[in-house]
Formats: structure tokens, C-alpha cells, sequence
């Protein structure tokens, strides 16, 4: 344990999960309130009633040890009502408790705005509860798990973490602990059915509960279920890969069920089995093919046995069926009787559930989930019972496919979303580390949400860890979306920072957190390539890899200050993340400088190939880190998936480090040179060398690189033939010292007007002749800078510009871009709200956004819109956006359209390489009647676009990942 004087302070503030004692709880007796510290030592006891449920009973225990994790002092567990002191914590679901039922029917405790609701709690302080008890803290909860929320609210609100086992967050001390009296109300949350999908399980949590457990068996099952409820969800997919949740261990159904955790079955598992009951011999259970046109009276049988089992529990059943396996259903012909087979096996499925349940089909809670292929019988017109859930699945890689239109929502059953934080599939596998930033996360659920898929949320989250911030915050948005809104996103992570590390280093600690899961999403770690940023163009590499050196910097400098009790903590959750991501985004920089500098032949080439075999064993120190020292190996195999070395879209057997290459290397002091822009390099390329030209307006300098080509040092001179050029030393993008980098600038004040040139050259050693440059430099007219101020583009070049970074935007009927901060590749992205907002097919009267940009020349240009790789998630919807200059009529672009609409689906061409880029580019053309300042303007047609950059060009784009850099408007 560790001491943290003041975290409560008066209440830590609660953007995790809204809880009502946020306020309450005080570390401090200044202010009067109920006691759960005594004055002369000792705790109050917890009371809760025997004859309550068990999953509240469990509730309780854990309240009472965890008021001992922060005090020191175990609270005592009491049932006996004759023999209770005067000050108790009383826990109890009504109509279950008697105790509480006797309060209500006194008068003494009110549950008015919580009876017969889902999953509410009221916390009351209550003077002279019971005879002989002079005041009670009263926990109630509407049904089971309202009380037990009720109690692990408490328990989170006092400084237990619910990652306190699960990612080793230590318990701040408090001597004393204090809740202000009154009346605490959580009503029920807006997502009814919450949870997670564990799955891709191996090998690292498979091997990680052999280990520790012997299994996925009950006693891991325990400590799951527990964390489940301690994030307020109660909805599970068990893990399905190499496991059966019912019979790798007979106690876990009815384990779930008396913790209160609903069980279902993953998308492709009906009628609450495993896939893995009906293939795996040691079980037996499979007769014959997985073909119900086939073999109906097996799989009938194995259905039924499924639901006879589960009678009594809490479920949500599964039903509908797919092919053996994760894969499609077999085919009988055609669509159509494919879809009448499916209707079949679906009338059969609920004759079996209100036979095995004793009790009407529509009584008892069911989901189809539309995965993959299974879209295509929904959207053919399968005929499904009104109360059963239609479950929309993203495209696997976090963007919706599928929203219900007004005319949908009518259904009783309602709509949900299966979500994925990691894949086994296509369009790729992703399965190592957290990429999912919170806010693109927010942007997709807060779509469910709005358009009314908001009956169940699942997670796919692979092995749990290291998922923890995602998971909690997509469970918080399941409870409470208005509590979590955009704007709220960055504050809410810095409350879920300062929940397991204390306010002091809360706010880096978010950052951190936040800005590490960007970056990932830039490009899946298991999607990047030695090629992914460019080495020539825009300094890209370079950057990317400052970012992450800088952000470890940031890290390790945490970890310096953090008390060592915290460090396994951080570790997990935030330093080996930026560490081994820094490392392996750096490791194929170093394989792409490898195969550059061994094109233009430098003695560097060895170098880095030496730095990409440092880098390799590196990623393997910190996972093994991660699996055998912190926390004394306690979490040993949850670092052992792969993610080096991807060659198709599965991840490979081993990793695989990038190949690299080596010189015969001449003994004597030649070098060459590179320049900025080009991959050639001089003397070897039989064109001169010509530098990207520099403007007064843009004053972006531009460089070359020096570089010897044999083993015998080398000195260079670098000189201008013209005055007003400056040349300064600074560091090469190598990890070799001895490659050295110039930097070519203008003095604007000695420059002349219009286009002036002038030569650099490189000189030095024996064995290379002098090789010179060409460098234009272009010089604006008064005119021409007085109509560039505060406007972005410049006289040479591309340019990008930030889409947030507008200089007007202009609502309509209602309806504006809004914008969503931090998403993707900007500091915030521009979409539009109310996200359900009505089509604006007039982008002259629709809400826009205008820039002022200035274009060098009358002429032919490239307007590029960078957007979030959003989906037709309306059918007919055709994601349009307009674009005008000046007063020019707008020109509509659509995303959907019947020529490349396929191709923009679902694991279509252009798909997959959106979602690798976690970006969309929809390009128009437009003409400059004149050089100047003009009004660039984007206009909404459909909603739910999500714009993040726009890049502006006269000529075809240099290949790179993130375009060209920002000119103006600073």
C-alpha cells in the first residue's frame, strides 16, 4: 500500500462512471456526515440480509474488503438483525432484502424513482434504521444488480479502483472516510444489455490461465465477473477459440448467474453453445455436418440440450446460425432459400427456447447479429419475431455498418452493436496492443446511440488486457452517453488517469494515454511497413518518429516520479504500450533507412541494419518485461501474440524481423549527396540535383544530406554562389553521426523580387567531384503578401489545412459542423450535428465550413478531403460532401456511388486500405479564374461524414502517409 494524503479531497470527481456519491465521499471530518472510519479506530460493519440474493451478498463482501483496502481495517460481513451495533452499511435489492423492505414499508428509506426499474440504486443515509441502530448507510438497489452497482459505486468512490487486480493499481490509504448525509440516486442506464466479447484468445490469454488458473475455469471466471460489474456491465461472450464456457468447467453458468452476469454466445454460436462442443472430440457432442438443410434432427438435439441447461439462468440467447465455424452459412442454391432456411431455423430455435425455458419465446431475450455475410438476409428481407434484437456488426475495425432507420425503430426487440477493439480477420488481424482511440470509439457508439442502436453494445476485446481504458470507456458511454460527450472525452481521461494514479501526475498521464492510442490508430502497429511514412517527402518519418521519442521521454519521466508501488501499474497500462509502440514504429523507419541508404549507397547502410536488429531484440526485452517481471510474472503470456512481420492478413507464427541489407563498402573518403523531396542520390543519378524551391510567403526551408560512401572519413564544405542564401548544420535522419544534414534557407530582407536562383554546392575529400544544386527561391509582391495574410497556401507547393482550423462556419435550419477533438490525424476533426440530421441536398443552403486560401496563379487545382473512413450506415445514404470556390457552383462527390460503392464497402479494395489508413480521400477538382485570396468552401450534403484535413494542390502529391504540411493562417 501507498499513502495519497487529500485524494478524495470533497469527492473525485466521477467523469468515469457518473456516480451520485461523487460529491459525498469526503477523506476528511471537517464537514458533518456518516462515518465509515470510527473515531476511536475501526470501520463500520456491512449488513446485508440473509436471505438476498448471492450476487448481492458477493457485493457486500467485496464492499467490506474494500473498505479494508483503504483503511487498513476489514469491515465485518453481518446478517443477524438482533445483533447489529449502533452505525451499519446496509446492502439489499428490493424485494429481496428484508431489511430494506422493512425500511420502505416504514417510511423510513424512499425508493419511489427506482422501483420496478432496471438496474437503478439509491444510497440514503438513514437516522434510526433498525432497533438498537442509531444510523445506517442504506445501498438499494431495484433489482440484484442495482445493489450490487450501488456497492462497488461506493467502493470506487472511496479510491478503489476496479482495475485493482486486474491491472495491479494500488489503493491510496485514507484514515478517514466520510460520506454527507442525504439521498444518492443512479437511475438505469441507457444501454440495456452491456458487454464484452473475449476472444482471439490465443496464446496469450489462453496460455495465461493455464497458467495461473488451470483454464478458463471458475476461479478465473470469478475474478472477471467481479470486474465486470465493478464497470456497471452485465453482459458476456465468453471465450469460444479453444474453449467452451459450459463445460470447461460445469460451475461457470451457475456462477454467472449468481454473480449476476448475463451470458450469451458469440455471433456465430446459436442457442447458448459453443461452437467448440460441437467440433472438439473430447466433447462429443457433434453428429455429422454443421448443415441444418442436412442434419436438422442433430443439430435440433444439440440446440435443445443447450437451452434445457441454461432453464433457469439469466441468458440472452443467440439464434439464427452460420456455417462451421466462423464462416459463412453453406449455401442450399440460392439467396432466397437461404434466407427461408434461416427463417426455418429460426421458428425451430424459438419452439426450443419456450420449451426449454417454460415460457413464451418472446419472454425470453434473444439477438441476431448481423456479422459479415449475414447482412445480405436482412437486407433480403428475412422475416424476424419483432422482440428478438437485431445485433449491427462494424466492418471489424471500428466503423458501423449499419444504423436502423426511423421506420426500424419501431421494433420491440430494439437494435445493438457488436464493436471490435481487436480482429482475427479481415480486412486484417489487429490483436497485440491497444489502437482504438477514445474519441473515434465515441464518434461511432455516439451514431449508435443517436439513431437508436442502444438495445445492447458488445466489445470484441480479445484477451482483456491491455484493452482496460477502451473497455472502460466504452462501457461508460453504455451507461450514460450524454455524461460522455466529445467535448467531455478529454477531461473524462484524465479522471480515469486520476482513478488509478492520484491528481498529480493525472493530466500527463491522460495525455499519454490518449496520444499513444492516436498514433496506433495512424496505422495499426500490424499494419505498418518499413514504408508506411516517407523518408523524402515532408520530413514525415522523422516527425512520426519524434512524436513517439518525445512521448517516451514523457513516459519515463512518470515513471521516475510515480511511488514504486504504482510503477507495475503504469508499466501495463501506459508505459510499455508507448515503449514498445516508439520502438516498433522506430524499428521500421530504421528497416525503410536501411533500403534508402543502400540505393544511394552509404556506409550508413550497416549502421542501420544493425539499428533494425537492435530494435527487434528490444521489442522482445520489453515483452517479456511485460510477462516475467512486473508484477512478479503475474501476468505472464499476456505479451505473447505476435505482431512483427505481417504478410497476409493473419498474424505470423513468430516474429518476423524487416529484412535488411548490407555494402561492399570501397576504402577510400567518397561521399554523396541527398536532397529534400528525392530519393536519388548525387554523384550517381545522371540529372543535377534541384532542390524544392523556397517562397517568401510559405518560409519553409529545405535540405540536403551529406554521407560518406567509403570507410575513410570524409570533410565537406556546403556553399552558396548567392548572398542571400543561408546554409546552417543540423542533425541527418540517421543513426549514423558521421551522416550530416544542411538546411537551405533564404534572408527574404536580401532575397530580390519574383524568381531568383542560385547553386549550392558540396565539396571535399579525393574521390568525389563537387556536386551542385539548384535552388529557386520565389519572392512575393506586396500584393501578393497583403492578400496571404491569414490565409492558408503559399507560392510554391501543396498545402494542407487543418479542418478545424475554418475561418467561418455558417449553421443552417439548425444543423453545423461541430468539432470532435482529437480525432484522428488532426487536433480535431469536423462533423456534423445533430449527427441524425436530415440530408441537405442544396449545399448553397446547407451548413458549411469556409477557408480562405491563397493560390499563386490562375489555374487548374486538386482539393483533397481527408475524412474518417465512415460507412453507409443508412441504406440509400451515399456520404456526400460539396466543395466550391468562390461564388463557382459547388461540385457533389458521394462516397456510395453504384460505380464505387463496392469497392468503398465492406471489404472491398478501396476498404481495406482505408481502414490500414484510418482515412478516406475524396478528391475534386477545381479552377482559380485568377492568382489571390479566395473562399474555399466544404458543404454538407449527408451527415455522419467526419472531415479531417484538406489538402490543396496544383500538381500531382508527392507520395507520403499524412500529405503536405500546413502553410498559413497561424
Amino acid at each position: 500500500m501507498f499513502t495519497r494524503r487529500g485524494v478524495l479531497g470533497g469527492g473525485l470527481t466521477s467523469g468515469l462512471i457518473a456516480s451520485p456519491l461523487a460529491a459525498a465521499v469526503r477523506a476528511n471530518r471537517r464537514k458533518p456526515g456518516f462515518d465509515i472510519t470510527l473515531p476511536g479506530g475501526g470501520v463500520v460493519p456491512v449488513v446485508v440480509d440473509a436471505g438476498d440474493l448471492p450476487g448481492v451478498r458477493r457485493a457486500a463482501a467485496d464492499l467490506a474488503a474494500d473498505i479494508g483496502r483503504v483503511t487498513g481495517t476489514d469491515a465485518r460481513v453481518l446478517s443477524d438483525p438482533a445483533a447489529l451495533p449502533d452505525r451499519i452499511i446496509l446492502v439489499g435489492a428490493l424485494g429481496h432484502s428484508a431489511l430494506v423492505d422493512r425500511l420502505v414499508e416504514s417510511g423510513k428509506l424512499d425508493v419511489h424513482d427506482i422501483r420496478g426499474k432496471w438496474e437503478a440504486f439509491v444510497v440514503q443515509t438513514v437516522a434510526n434504521p433498525l432497533p438498537g441502530v442509531a444510523e445506517a448507510l442504506v445501498i438499494v438497489g431495484s433489482d440484484k444488480r442495482g445493489a450490487i452497482y450501488g456497492s462497488y459505486d461506493l467502493s470506487r468512490t472511496i479510491g478503489v479502483s476496479p482495475w485493482y487486480w486486474w491491472a495491479d493499481v494500488p489503493v491510496a490509504r485514507q484514515a478517514t472516510l466520510r460520506v454527507a448525509r442525504g439521498r444518492y440516486v443512479q437511475g438505469s442506464p441507457a444501454v440495456k444489455y452491456r458487454g464484452i466479447f473475449l476472444n482471439d484468445e490465443a496464446p496469450c490469454l489462453s496460455g495465461w490461465t493455464t497458467e495461473k488458473f488451470g483454464g478458463m475455469n471458475a476461479n478465473f471466471y470469478t475474478r472477471l465477473f467481479e470486474l465486470l460489474l465493478r464497470l456497471r456491465a452485465n453482459y458476456l461472450w465468453p471465450a469460444m477459440w479453444n474453449n467452451a464456457f459450459a463445460i470447461d468447467d460445469p460451475a461457470n453458468a451457475g456462477l454467472a448467474d449468481d454473480y449476476g452476469i448475463v451470458m450469451g454466445t458469440s455471433h456465430h454460436e446459436p442457442m447458448m453453445r459453443a461452437h467448440k462442443e460441437w467440433t472438439d472430440n473430447r466433447t462429443h457432442y457433434g453428429n455429422g455436418a454443421w448443415n441444418y438443410a442436412t442434419n436438422r434432427p442433430a443439430i435440433r438435439q444439440f440446440f435443445e440440450e443447450g437451452i434445457s441447461r441454461n432453464a433457469t439462468n439469466e441468458v440472452v440467447v443467440t439464434i439464427g446460425m452460420r456455417g462451421d465455424g466462423d464462416v459463412a452459412l453453406e449455401s442450399t442454391g440460392s439467396l432466397q432459400s437461404d434466407v427461408a432456411l434461416l427463417e426455418g431455423v429460426i421458428a425451430d430455435q424459438r419452439r426450443i427456447i419456450a420449451s426449454g425455458m417454460r415460457k413464451p419465446a418472446e419472454q425470453v431475450p434473444q439477438v441476431w447479429v448481423l456479422f459479415t455475410e449475414v447482412y445480405k438476409y436482412y437486407d433480403a428481407g428475412l422475416k424476424l419475431p419483432d422482440d428478438v434484437t437485431i445485433m449491427f456488426a462494424d466492418d471489424n475495425v471500428g466503423n458501423l455498418r449499419r444504423l436502423p432507420t426511423p421506420a426500424e425503430r419501431t421494433r420491440k426487440g430494439g437494435f445493438g452493436v457488436y464493436f471490435h477493439m481487436d480482429m482475427h480477420g479481415g480486412p486484417f488481424s489487429y490483436q497485440w496492443i491497444n489502437s482504438s482511440p477514445l474519441p473515434k470509439i465515441w464518434e461511432q457508439m455516439n451514431l449508435a446511440n443517436q439513431y437508436g442502436a442502444n438495445e445492447m453494445w458488445i466489445a470484441n476485446v480479445g484477451d482483456l488486457k491491455p484493452l482496460e481504458l477502451p473497455i472502460e470507456f466504452f462501457l461508460a458511454m453504455a451507461w450514460n452517453p450524454a455524461a460522455v460527450g466529445k467535448d467531455r472525452i478529454a477531461g473524462w481521461t484524465r479522471d480515469w488517469a486520476e482513478r488509478q494514479f492520484g491528481a498529480v501526475h493525472a493530466g500527463e498521464i491522460a495525455f499519454l494515454a490518449s496520444r499513444y492510442a492516436k498514433y496506433n490508430a495512424w496505422r495499426k502497429p500490424e499494419q505498418l511497413r518499413p514504408e508506411t511514412y516517407s523518408l523524402e517527402n515532408h520530413q514525415e518519418a522523422e516527425r512520426v518518429c519524434d512524436a513517439w521519442a518525445t512521448l517516451v521521454r514523457r513516459a519515463e519521466a512518470v515513471n521516475a516520479a510515480l511511488a514504486p508501488a504504482q510503477r507495475d501499474a503504469f508499466f501495463q497500462l501506459i508505459l510499455y504500450p508507448v515503449q514498445a509502440c516508439a520502438n516498433l514504429t522506430q524499428l521500421y523507419v530504421a528497416a525503410a533507412r536501411n533500403a534508402r541508404f543502400a540505393e544511394q549507397a552509404r556506409a550508413s547502410t550497416r549502421i542501420e541494419a544493425d539499428e533494425v536488429r537492435r530494435r527487434f531484440r528490444y521489442d522482445h526485452v520489453l515483452r517479456d518485461q511485460y510477462n516475467k517481471t512486473m508484477a512478479g510474472g503475474k501476468w505472464n503470456h499476456m505479451m505473447d501474440q505476435t505482431h512483427i512481420g505481417y504478410f497476409d492478413w493473419y498474424p505470423p507464427e513468430s516474429d518476423i524481423m524487416p529484412p535488411v541489407t548490407d555494402l561492399d563498402i570501397p576504402a577510400d573518403d567518397s561521399f554523396g549527396v541527398c536532397i529534400d523531396g528525392d530519393p536519388r542520390s548525387w554523384p550517381g543519378y545522371y540529372l543535377p540535383p534541384i532542390l524544392s524551391p523556397l517562397d517568401s510567403i510559405t518560409r519553409r526551408p529545405t535540405w540536403l544530406e551529406v554521407f560518406p560512401r567509403g570507410t575513410a572519413p570524409v570533410a565537406v564544405t556546403v556553399t552558396a554562389d548567392r548572398p542571400w542564401v543561408t546554409i546552417r548544420e543540423g542533425k541527418a535522419f540517421s543513426t549514423s553521426p558521421r551522416d550530416r544534414r544542411f538546411w537551405i534557407d533564404v534572408d527574404w530582407s536580401k532575397a530580390p523580387s519574383g524568381h531568383a536562383e542560385a547553386s549550392i554546392t558540396v565539396a571535399g575529400g579525393t574521390a568525389t567531384k563537387p556536386v551542385t544544386a539548384t535552388l529557386t527561391a520565389i519572392r512575393a509582391t506586396p500584393e501578393q503578401s497583403s492578400a496571404a495574410a491569414r490565409a492558408f497556401g503559399g507560392l510554391s507547393g501543396p498545402f494542407s489545412i487543418p479542418a478545424a482550423a475554418f475561418h467561418r462556419a455558417i449553421p443552417a435550419d439548425g444543423v453545423r459542423w461541430e468539432a470532435i477533438p482529437d480525432y484522428g490525424r488532426v487536433g480535431a476533426a469536423m462533423s456534423i450535428f445533430p449527427v441524425d440530421a436530415r440530408a441537405a441536398p442544396d449545399p448553397a443552403r446547407a451548413p458549411r465550413l469556409e477557408y480562405d486560401v491563397f493560390l499563386p496563379e490562375a489555374g487548374d487545382y486538386t482539393v483533397d478531403l481527408v475524412t474518417g473512413p465512415t460507412l453507409e450506415t443508412i441504406p440509400g445514404r451515399t456520404l456526400a460532401v460539396a466543395v466550391a470556390l468562390d461564388d463557382h457552383p459547388a461540385q457533389v462527390r458521394a462516397v456510395f456511388t453504384p460505380e464505387d460503392g463496392p469497392a468503398q464497402d465492406f471489404l472491398g479494395k478501396a476498404h481495406v486500405a482505408n481502414t490500414a489508413n484510418n482515412a478516406r480521400t475524396m478528391r475534386f477538382a477545381i479552377h482559380a479564374d485568377r492568382g489571390g485570396r479566395h473562399v474555399l468552401t466544404v458543404a454538407m450534403v449527408d451527415p455522419t461524414i467526419v472531415l479531417q484535413t484538406i489538402i490543396v494542390a496544383r500538381a500531382p502529391l508527392k507520395p507520403s502517409f499524412f500529405g503536405p504540411p500546413t502553410v498559413g493562417a497561424a
